[in-house]
Parts: structure tokens; sequence; C-alpha cells
């Protein structure tokens, strides 16, 4: 499976391109970051990280594009920003027919450290050792991006089979009314 991972923001978008499967060594293929001048305005901003996001597609192929799910922060304008460059990376997939998942923050810090609540600097060891990188790598929204794809990379086998037991659930329920 090769997934694109997008760390969504206005200034900065983090980009990774991971590939493998569960339970084998996964493979970086590519990291970035899609930056946008923070004195242009938020349209023109999001034109750009389209952009850049179309140029990641085009190269990669990956079959699923996953973003990091918008939480609520107390800073609204931060917020903003980040869930319309999501907006924008979730088009893009979608445009193109790539399923989308997302992941929240706490979701992918547990499956690449074990914990809900690592920093930034924990994230980052485990993303260089877990693609056996020489550095991690930076900034910390590069390192983000490949941290949900491999994310998604481990947790779709069991959201498939969750999935598949939900529909197989509601068939049967189904032919018993």
């Amino acid at each position: 499976m090769r997934v694109l991972g997008v760390d969504p923001g206005l200034t900065r978008c983090g980009v990774g391109v991971v590939e493998g499967v569960a339970g084998r060594p996964l493979t970086m293929l590519g990291v970035g970051v899609v930056r946008t001048p923070a004195d242009a305005d938020t349209a023109t901003r999001l034109v750009g990280i389209e952009r850049g996001i179309e140029a990641w597609l085009d190269e990669h192929r990956p079959e699923l594009v996953a973003v990091e799910r918008v939480f609520s922060q107390h800073n609204v304008r931060t917020v903003m920003g980040t869930a319309q460059a999501s907006a924008v990376a979730m088009l893009c997939a979608a445009r193109r027919g790539i399923p989308v998942a997302l992941h929240t923050p706490s979701e992918v810090k547990a499956a690449v450290t074990g914990s809900g609540r690592a920093d930034k600097a924990q994230v980052g060891a485990m993303v260089t050792r877990l693609l056996r990188l020489d550095a991690p790598p930076k900034p910390a929204d590069a390192a983000d991006a490949l941290a949900l794809a491999i994310c998604h990379i481990w947790r779709a086998p069991a959201q498939n089979r969750l999935q598949q037991a939900v529909a197989q659930h509601a068939a049967l329920k189904g032919r018993t009314r």
C-alpha cells in the first residue's frame, strides 16, 4: 500500500509518502513541505497548497491519502487555516478518486510511539527508526506527515475488518426483519 500523509497547515503543509504493509518494514518514498507565504491572502495560499499536493499526487501516485483530522484548539484562526488546508488535500484526492482517511493527532502518536501524548521529538525519532532514516525529517510537519502515512498503513487492516463486520451485521439484521 502506498500512502500520502498530509499534515495540513497554511504556512507549512507537511507531505510524506510511505509504502508497505502492516508487519513488514516500511519504505519512505518522499517527504517534504508545501510552503506558502504568510503575507499572502488565504485564497492564494490555498491555491499554492493545491498545486503542491497535486504535484505530489502526480509524482507518487498514492493509493490512499491520510490527512490529520482537525481538532479544536484555542486559537480559532489557526484551526480555520488548518481546516482549509485539510479540505484542499481531501479535495485533491477525491477529484482523482483516491480514498481519504482521517486520523487524529493522538491516534497517530499512539500508533507510531505507543503514547497518544508523545511530543514532536518522540514522533520524529520513531519515524526515523521505523523508516530507517539517517536523521529525523525536518521540519516537524514533514515527520508528522510520514507518521500519518505509517499510522494508516498499520491501522488499515483492522479498520477494514471492522468495516466488513459492521456491513455483515447490517446485512444479517436486514434479512431478519
